[in-house]
């Protein structure tokens, strides 16, 4: 996760523990799923982060793929591939109607990387952002 701040340029924000990620998505009400490949030395070498939106319109969930990062000596070797083949094995199985994600402007690496999974921009919808400053400043 680290490196995805770095990659992102949000590091000096970055405030993610392994405390805060046992807490938040393994206890006893879990708020996102994690995939995760590791190499043949057992070091973590990428992550699918996701979280469910239990129902929209259709009234089925949509899986949100928040977070899909390959660790940069990895890149190539069909690991972001094989993430993305388990979210979407995992949406199939709580019966998810899509699975929605988000592509930081000038990606155009992930941009490709989606459009050859037959992914695509929503035509219809953009993502926008309302900052919650906390009651302490």
């Amino acid at each position: 996760m680290r490196e995805l701040a770095v990659f992102e340029d949000y590091a000096d924000a970055f405030a993610v523990t392994e405390a805060s990620v046992i807490e938040a998505g393994f206890g006893p009400e879990p708020r996102f799923g994690a995939l995760v490949a590791e190499a043949d030395n057992g070091a973590l070498v990428g992550m699918a982060v996701h979280y469910i939106i239990p129902w929209t319109y259709d009234l089925r969930p949509t899986l949100v793929l928040k977070e899909l990062f390959v660790s940069p000596q990895a890149r190539g070797q069909g690991v972001g591939a094989a993430l993305m083949a388990a979210l979407v094995a995992e949406g199939r199985r709580i019966g998810a109607g899509r699975i929605n994600w988000t592509v930081m402007v000038g990606n155009a690496r992930a941009e490709d990387f989606y459009r050859g999974l037959g992914g695509a921009p929503d035509a219809k919808w953009r993502p926008w952002t309302l900052p919650l400053e906390s009651e302490s400043t």
